[in-house]
């Protein structure tokens, strides 16, 4: 049964492997997520499990998400997430999942928000060339000609202009587990994905994985 976690990002460090191969690793704080809903096809027409992470103050909650949490028997916490399945999940309320349901070498997918940059140009936003940089030459990072003349005397739509770069969510497949610390509910995964320090992110067994 494939399943994934709500985590934090905590950052990017560097460990040693068995045969002192230096491994760049990113390190995600996953779990524990209690369950706090048991979704099936004959009581809303899917099978999923609803999770939470994030210990919070109840007086930060609305009172709905307060008398929704209540009713599951736990804590409040601060986000709440899906995991759908094909067949009726065999969790109930109030099981928790943790990092021990990963494994070392384990290969996942990571999902997570891309970091803000803001308006920006095409030459920063999708690496284009730019204009000659010689000197009387006004335009050096602009687009240029983005249409046509008279026919067919607009401009096409998906045309890659400047505009609003990153904030979108974005998934890294077959990525490696490195090491699992399940005392301080740690994954170590090699290599990076994208998101800030302190971001959510999502860990889940790899779709594609072969």
């Amino acid at each position: 049964m494939k399943l994934q976690l709500i985590g934090k990002k905590i950052g990017m460090t560097q460990i040693y492997d068995e045969n002192n191969n230096v491994v760049p690793v990113t390190v995600v704080q996953a779990g524990p997520c209690p369950v706090t809903q048991v979704k099936t096809v004959v009581s809303d027409g899917y099978n999923a499990v609803q999770i939470a992470f994030g210990p919070q103050k109840e007086q930060r909650l609305s009172k709905a998400e307060v008398g929704h949490l209540k009713k599951a028997g736990v804590a409040p916490h601060s986000h709440l997430g899906e995991i759908r399945f094909e067949s009726a999940p065999e969790f109930k309320v109030g099981d928790v999942l943790t990092v021990a349901r990963f494994a070392s070498g384990q290969i996942v997918d990571v999902i997570g928000v891309t970091k803000g940059r803001g308006f920006q140009g095409v030459v920063k936003r999708y690496n284009m060339d730019g204009q000659p940089d010689s000197h009387g030459h006004m335009t050096h990072r602009r687009i240029g000609s983005i249409g046509m003349r008279q026919t067919p005397g607009h401009v096409f739509k998906g045309k890659k202009m400047p505009g609003h770069m990153g904030q979108v969510r974005r998934t890294v497949q077959n990525l490696k587990v490195v090491k699992i610390d399940e005392a301080q509910n740690l994954i170590l995964i090699k290599g990076s994905f994208p998101g800030a320090n302190g971001d959510l992110v999502i860990v889940r067994h790899a779709k594609k994985a072969k």
